[in-house]
């Protein structure tokens, strides 16, 4: 059993010692951290947090002790309940509460739960008020408020505000969808997406759907994280069917995998490059993803005549490199589509209703428009290394090794990225094991994997001195 404190929330396993997993204990304790947090950011303000959860099971629970921490902090609560992670995000905005908590942990199993925490914006803390967090729950520093100062809890609902806003992007052609007549499979894995997607596909003038695991139970029917190897059932169902296309969503709905209309998968990579394709086609302007996203979003946005930036791997990473470079579309390779023209989060809502109107628009099948980007596949990988090991040295050995090559750039803006003519590999540490993640980008899954090896072999003979 796990607990993980981060500079981006804490997320562990439910049962077990506190401490070690994620207790009651340590909801209050990193709950109580976070309102502390706020509440000094704001001086003396009355402060509201909104609160918005995915259907697992341990869900209920965890926001009963959560929203009743923040009360005894004297902070107001708007509940919106079972939620998506983007509708969380947004009802920050329209609440114009002082931050928000996402109850959610994202694609890990049910036994998983976790807290995300936003700030007044609807978007995730960044590492500075992350570490001041931690040092506050640490520390245990918090006070909690006298009766008369108790804070309250309104229960909302912010779907149908988020599905209209959506809708109101000039981007978004209903009717180009509508004459279409699309046939949609989706999955969502038995969580929120089983109440968002339909909403939205419904709003959207979609008439057929076909539903496979919408029931907002929590009882994940299979690996909830949305690769190809976890979604046997809807490209079984698409392949022996007469379907357009299929989607699936992971249980907090801010990662959007796309089918086609043989079963096929779309490509996690290529969710954002087909949107950042149409956004392009319409508002042109520069794009951002992390260092271990898909080359093919930088050859889209050349084509178009625009500038390709890439940023630290990470949600808040990619957000501050979008604004920074004031990009019209971004996001992340694992199927996370962000759209600041509605808000900077990833949110497979937006994803789908842009995707549905490019798909419309273009008149081609699915596989069609798949086939119209640059084909590169991208093998993951890992290296396990002895405790001993020093992981940082060993990065700047292979940063050295590449630099100033002949047609070789290398960036040190999150672990190292050497990026060759036509494919490139990232390697990056983790923070918790003494491991090396090995991602590498080439034309096929064959040149992929020897690229990938090609670097594991370097790295071994670097150690054996």
């Amino acid at each position: 059993m796990t607990l993980i404190k981060s500079i981006s929330g804490i997320r562990g396993t439910i049962g077990g010692k506190t401490g070690e997993n994620l207790t009651p204990l340590d909801i209050v304790k990193f709950t109580s951290a976070y309102a502390t947090f706020i509440k000094s950011k704001n001086d003396g303000k009355k402060i509201k947090i909104v609160v918005g959860r995915d259907a697992r099971i341990s869900g209920a629970m965890v926001n009963n002790i959560l929203t009743s921490s923040l009360v005894a902090l004297g902070i107001d609560v708007v509940d919106i309940g079972l939620a998506t992670t983007p509708t969380t995000e947004m009802a920050v905005v329209f609440e114009k509460a002082q931050g928000g908590i996402i109850i959610t942990a994202s694609h890990n199993p049910k036994q998983w739960n976790a807290l995300k925490l936003l700030n007044e914006k609807g978007e995730f803390l960044n590492a500075k008020e992350g570490e001041e967090i931690l040092i506050l729950a640490e520390n245990e520093a918090f006070i909690y408020s006298q009766v008369d100062e108790l804070g309250k809890i309104e229960q909302k609902n912010y779907l149908q505000a988020h599905i209209q806003a959506i809708l109101d992007l000039p981007l978004v052609d209903v009717e180009a969808i509508k004459k279409a007549n699309f046939k949609v499979a989706i999955d969502c894995v038995n969580s929120v997406g089983g109440i968002a997607i339909p909403a939205l596909l419904n709003a959207l003038g979609v008439q057929e759907v076909i539903e496979l695991f919408c029931e907002p139970n929590g009882y994940f029917p299979h690996n909830p994280e949305p690769l190809p190897e976890n979604l046997t059932e809807i490209a079984n169902l698409i392949s022996s069917s007469t379907v357009d296309l299929g989607f699936v969503v992971d249980p907090d709905v801010d990662r959007l995998a796309i089918l086609d209309e043989n079963g096929d998968m779309f490509g996690e990579e290529y969710t954002l490059v087909a949107v950042a394709d149409y956004v392009l086609s319409h508002t042109l302007g520069n794009t951002v993803s992390n260092l271990s996203s898909s080359r093919a979003l930088r050859d889209v946005t050349e084509n178009k005549g625009a500038i390709y930036t890439a940023a630290a791997v990470g949600e808040v990473n990619v957000v501050a490199q979008m604004k920074a470079t004031n990009a019209v579309i971004g996001g992340e390779g694992n199927g996370g589509v962000i759209y600041p023209d509605l808000h900077y989060g990833r949110d497979s809502l937006v994803g789908i209703a842009l995707f549905l109107t490019h798909l419309a628009k273009t008149g081609k099948t699915c596989s069609q428009l798949r086939a119209s980007y640059p084909n590169y596949f991208i093998s993951k990988n890992k290296i396990e290394l002895t405790p001993d090991i020093d992981v940082d040295n060993l990065l700047v050995k292979m940063q050295e090794k590449y630099t100033n090559k002949v047609g070789i750039s290398v960036s040190t803006i999150d672990g190292v990225k050497i990026d060759f003519e036509k494919e490139w590999v990232h390697l990056r540490k983790s923070n918790t094991e003494p491991i090396i993640r090995i991602y590498a980008e080439s034309a096929n899954e064959k040149a992929s994997m020897q690229l990938a090896e090609k670097i594991i072999t370097e790295i071994k003979e670097i150690v054996n001195g």
